[in-house]
């Protein structure tokens, strides 16, 4: 599993900011892109991981009442 740094994040923001500056060249295109998606990997890791840990609970489930 690959970990997203803060160096990973600023060069995702450095290469945004270039791109609206001028067009960015086949390598750095390629880097973005491969960039994004390691980044959207681990956000959606992080999202599955979070969501399978939550337990709902109906409060009028009479398992419930004490």
């Amino acid at each position: 599993m690959l970990m997203i740094t803060e160096e990973m994040i600023t060069r995702i923001n450095e290469l945004a900011h270039l791109s609206k500056e001028r067009a960015l060249t086949p390598a750095e295109k390629q880097e973005q892109k491969e960039l994004r998606q390691a980044y959207l990997a681990a956000f959606r890791r992080n999202l599955k991981s979070q969501l399978d840990n939550i337990e709902v609970v109906d409060p009028d489930d009479p398992r419930l009442r004490r």
